[in-house]
């Protein structure tokens, strides 16, 4: 694809590039590793992909990561899967997200909103107190380096203390948000075996109380290696019999010890959607996310102590271990506990006045959401702390960054960011010091040698290609749970291109420098040789006030065929006639090609997502092409199942 937006919605100022921390670190880089003292970011972003120990090596020092035990050198094995970090070093991820309570100590660490109350402050103090009280605890219990914590546990303090205790005492921490059903939590904690069980009795979500007792007593019957159970009464429920008290497992006055552990030891687990079988368990490491997650937030969000730093997440979510790592940058962190959308569609908005946020980061889905029902923030809110808007779980199309431009501040940082659970992390998104382009992430990630390639492995510039990291990234799985030879975690990323990491994303890279993600390419739509990702059409589709969502999906016939079809979700009132009809193919034909226009256009009641809200296309197609449901998809992880069957009913139909 040409270069098709050449003037930047927004650029940075003289004075914003000058004191962000990335321009900070390019000049100390540049005095003491040899980095580009000129060129900006793109001489930079080169450097630290040619030069990759040495970038390392300079953000462990630029961070002043404390090693108990020093490093032999920055990497072992850069061969993937199996890069080996820092090896000899030992240290604690706990201790670092911690360090802020020695200088700050009264300031609020975090801050904690829910549907009902206004935000309540932890203090650094108050954290690290609670932290060591309860790693303490955990340690009474027998717990030992490498076994594994459970959280069933919603966006609440109690579970940021929880992950840095367990990170503590060398423990590796798992959650799950409380909206999941029994079967999903324990298609991913049982395959981990937890030996704590951190739970509420239940939450508040919709201005409704959720609970939640039954599907706890189901999770310790079906969890034989559980030896105790932490009751969190956020309904106000007595612990029920067998439990342990959470007010009493952090009631004392105890200096957290951190437990000294390989840069490798692994820090948490996180799971992929689980859409097709079980959820793999990702196992993240804790120095690989540390000095990750120190880069990211530090250099590309440019967050530090003068920060609040409020993401929509639950604890299901990869974005609710990065939101809890803004504690390494002594950010203060803002803990939303509730829906997206109560009493109204504005409520992030409202959470983000509130809490004085300066980097607001929520879902694409919700800025376009907010666009459709005509919110208006700047208008209704006071946002004059929010110097950046950031995105992911989903492309944010082009009139999404308009609207943000247009009803926030023009002098807004627009930061769609892409990465995944698999790493933890971004592979391209926000640069403090670049301009932002309508439709476009700012650039890859220092770092992260991100590419886009055509089949037989040749690199593209300004042509939709496969996603590709061609150099080990610090947070990339240490392995997968049960995986014993390895061979799960290569196919999921390394059997399309040997040693080379392939994400399963069609992107383009401008030959700016920019980064256009245009959806799943294991859905990608290619007709007659073209390609296209899902993301665009609906983009172009769910403009139209009567789309509410939609679904596309490409299908190899048997006979050499082709079939697309759209399915739509309509807006209360809509009808699909054929003034519609012609509308949506209209809008295709005219925006995107006319190769792609639908070759039918079907109403559905609903588009079933993941529990972490993305649309499943893949087992939809699966579905489609005659796969029965039990082997087309992995019922836990679907937010409405009874959805599936309008697909499987239709499969059968055309059969």
């Amino acid at each position: 694809m040409p270069t098709v937006n050449p003037e930047p919605l927004w650029r940075p100022d003289p004075q914003r590039i000058d004191e962000a921390q990335v321009t900070r670190f390019q000049a100390w880089a540049a005095e003491h590793h040899g980095a580009p003292a000129e060129g900006g970011y793109p001489a930079l972003h080169r450097w630290s992909v040619d030069e990759l120990e040495t970038f390392w090596e300079a953000v462990v020092q630029w961070f002043d990561v404390r090693f108990s035990t020093p490093y032999t050198r920055v990497l072992g094995d850069r061969a993937m899967p199996g890069a080996q970090w820092f090896p000899g070093a030992t240290l604690n991820y706990a201790e670092h997200a911690l360090r802020a309570s020695a200088t700050r100590a009264d300031e609020p660490a975090l801050l904690h909103v829910d549907e009902t109350h206004e935000p309540r402050p932890v203090t650094w103090s108050e954290l690290r107190r609670q932290v060591g009280s309860l790693a303490a605890e955990l340690r009474a219990l027998g717990v030992r380096p490498g076994d594994r914590i459970s959280g069933y546990l919603p966006n609440i303090p109690q579970a940021v203390v929880a992950l840095l205790a367990t990170a503590a005492v060398g423990a590796v921490w798992t959650s799950c948000a409380p909206d999941f059903g029994a079967r999903s939590v324990l298609d991913r904690f049982q395959q981990v075996e937890p030996v704590v069980l951190f739970t509420v009795d239940g939450y508040r979500y919709g201005g409704k109380e959720h609970d939640r007792r039954d599907t706890v007593a189901e999770l310790r019957r079906e969890l034989p290696t559980l030896r105790a159970v932490v009751h969190i009464p956020l309904l106000g429920t007595d612990a029920p019999e067998g439990t342990l008290e959470w007010s009493a497992l952090t009631a004392g006055d105890t200096e957290p010890v951190f437990e000294q552990v390989p840069f490798e030891h692994p820090l948490w687990v996180l799971y992929s959607s689980g859409t097709t079988g079980l959820p793999k368990a990702i196992v993240q490491s804790q120095g690989g996310i540390l000095v990750e997650h120190l880069k990211q937030l530090g250099l590309h969000c440019d967050l530090g102590p003068e920060d609040r730093f409020f993401w929509y997440t639950s604890t299901g979510w990869m974005m609710w271990n990065f939101l809890v790592s803004g504690l390494l940058t002594g950010t203060t962190v803002v803990l939303y506990d509730g829906s997206p959308g109560h009493p109204d569609t504005a409520a992030q908005w409202r959470i983000a006045e509130r809490t004085r946020a300066t980097l607001y980061g929520t879902s694409a889905a919700y800025v376009m959401a907010c666009r459709k029902a005509g919110v208006h923030p700047t208008r209704d809110f006071d946002l004059s702390t929010v110097r950046c808007v950031a995105t992911t779980g989903s492309p944010l199309p082009p009139d999404g960054f308009r609207w943000l431009h247009d009803e926030v501040r023009a002098d807004l940082w627009i930061a769609s960011v892409s990465g995944g659970t698999d790493v933890c992390s971004c592979f391209a998104g926000a640069v403090p010091t670049l301009p932002v382009h309508t439709g476009e992430l700012q650039a890859p990630g220092l770092g992260t040698d991100l590419q886009s390639w055509d089949p037989a492995g040749r690199p593209l510039v300004d042509e939709v290609g496969e996603l590709v990291v061609t150099n080990p990234m610090p947070s990339m799985p240490v392995r997968f749970w049960n995986d014993p030879d390895g061979s799960r975690y290569h196919d999921s990323y390394f059997d399309t291109y040997p040693g080379v990491w392939r994400h399963g994303d069609w992107i383009t890279l401008t030959s700016r420098g920019s980064v256009v993600i245009h959806g799943r390419s294991d859905s990608t739509l290619n007709r007659q040789g073209v390609r296209m990702g899902s993301a665009d059409i609906y983009e172009a589709v769910e403009r139209l006030p009567e789309i509410k969502e939609s679904l596309v999906i490409g299908i190899e016939q048997p006979d050499g065929g082709y079939w697309m079809p759209l399915f739509v979700h309509l807006a209360p009132g809509a009808v699909l006639d054929d003034a519609l009809l012609d509308r949506v193919k209209r809008t295709i034909r005219e925006q995107l090609s006319p190769r792609h226009i639908p070759d039918e256009i079907i109403e559905v009641p609903g588009i079933p997502h993941t529990l972490t809200g993305k649309r499943i296309e893949v087992p939809v197609k699966r579905l489609l092409q005659g796969t029965p449901l039990d082997k087309a998809v992995n019922p836990g992880s679907i937010d409405n199942l009874d959805l599936l069957h309008f697909y499987e009913d239709l499969a059968r139909k055309r059969a």
